[in-house]
């Protein structure tokens, strides 16, 4: 039997304790198998164990290595301090320590103070920097709009990354935005929004309101002023004369031709046309005489009387006067005032003609300004030119005389024809 089941409850209550080092040491353990013979390396069968003081002890010699199959059977070698254990191999693959429930980790109350080097003063920030306290120290840092810059906080200009949409003004720290006329600051401080001017109704006429701006329009006839803002009238008189054919009167956006009396406005609103008094019957002609119309006016012929030696005939295609051997044809016409000049206004031919005979043409009588001649067209007709233009108004009274000669039978006579001329006051 082995003596080692006699030393396994003191073996097994040093490994509970961990006292494998204590003051007193196990220096030999002895073991005798069931022959009575000692195991090489122990002590006798009489000693189970042996103290000894522990200066005493020399170094741990490792028996399970040094001694080839010390443990017999099923057992296994186990190296302690001082000696060796030869245990069953089912009890060395248990626990050897049994587990001992862990313990909860003590909680000691934290009594460390954290110092605020920032409040004391005890930091080493630069003037310039920010001290801001942390748990168990501090950090310096710089304040917004400022960056760091070789341990010193430089302001940064913001307006050079495009922070404002229009207008950026930089400060210390910060900036400012702004925006250009016509034009309002957002909410968000930066963009601009465009203003619609025409709302507050800034312009007289018509408003147009445009990005950053607007722009003013006039009615028809109307100008822009030179504040931009008001209308005022375009005087279209002013830009030629031959706007109206008579007179141009200007009016609020617009103008007006005016005729003289005796006109009325045609239908272009701008030339005039004569009023014929005598067939609207707007005339103070009675019924005794004849109205004669004429440019701009019109007159009132009397019933004609034939001075002596004359005669008067009925009209029925006979000459209107006659005697012996002279006859008298009275006709009237009218003329523009300052008529182009030549200009053919009559005509004249012989109505008779007589074998043998020629026809002379001639003013008798009326041309004391040369204002005519009588331009021979034919051997039985002639017109009458206007030479000089004739300023109205003005009335004209020309003997137009026809010389018959024949010289066959020794015969001269002459026929005459009285042309009124109604010269108007205008051109028109």
């Amino acid at each position: 039997m082995w003596l080692l089941q006699h030393a396994l409850p003191e073996v097994s209550h040093a490994a509970k304790e961990g006292l494998f080092a204590s003051e007193q040491s196990l220096c030999v353990l002895h073991a005798s198998d069931p022959s009575g013979s000692e195991v090489p390396g122990h002590g006798g069968a009489a000693a189970d164990r042996q103290e000894c003081p522990y200066q005493c002890c020399s170094p741990d010699v490792d028996e399970c290595r040094a001694i080839p199959d010390i443990c017999r059977g099923d057992m296994r070698c186990v190296n302690q301090n001082g000696g060796y254990l030869c245990l069953p191999r089912t009890m060395y693959n248990q626990p050897f320590r049994p587990e001992v429930p862990a313990l909860p980790e003590p909680v000691y109350p934290d009594t460390s103070v954290d110092i605020d080097e920032c409040e004391t003063n005890s930091h080493h920030c630069n003037p310039t920097q920010v001290c801001i306290n942390t748990a168990g120290g501090y950090t310096c840092s710089c304040t917004e709009g400022y960056w760091l810059i070789g341990g010193q906080c430089h302001d940064i200009d913001e307006c050079r990354y495009g922070y404002c949409q229009q207008l950026c003004a930089n400060v210390q720290g910060s900036y400012s935005c702004s925006c250009n006329l016509g034009f309002v600051l957002n909410p968000d401080g930066r963009t601009c929004q465009d203003v619609d001017e025409c709302e507050e109704e800034p312009c007289s006429h018509g408003c147009f309101n445009t990005y950053g701006s607007f722009m003013c329009n006039c009615d028809e006839g109307f100008e822009l002023a030179a504040d931009g803002t008001t209308c005022i009238d375009l005087d279209e008189c002013s830009f030629s004369e031959f706007l109206c054919q008579n007179r141009c009167v200007n009016t609020p956006g617009s103008f007006t031709c005016i005729c003289p009396p005796g006109y009325y406005v045609f239908e272009d609103g701008r030339s005039c046309e004569d009023l014929n008094e005598c067939e609207t019957g707007n005339n103070t002609c009675t019924a005794a005489q004849v109205c004669f119309n004429f440019q701009g006016s019109y007159t009132c012929l009397n019933p004609l009387q034939c001075p002596p030696p004359y005669i008067e005939v009925s009209d029925n295609g006979e000459p209107l006067c006659r005697n012996q051997p002279f006859t008298i044809l009275y006709r009237h016409m009218d003329m523009s005032s300052g008529r182009t000049v030549p200009a053919d206004i009559f005509q004249m031919q012989a109505t008779t003609r007589y074998p043998g005979a020629f026809y002379i043409f001639q003013i008798k009588s009326g041309n004391e300004g040369r204002e005519f001649y009588m331009r021979q067209t034919s051997n039985v007709s002639a017109t009458l030119v206007l030479t000089r233009p004739i300023k109205g108004p003005k009335r004209v009274v020309l003997d137009l005389e026809m010389v018959t000669v024949n010289n066959v039978i020794n015969f001269r006579g002459s026929s005459i024809i009285r042309l009124t001329i109604f010269v108007s006051e205008h051109p028109f």
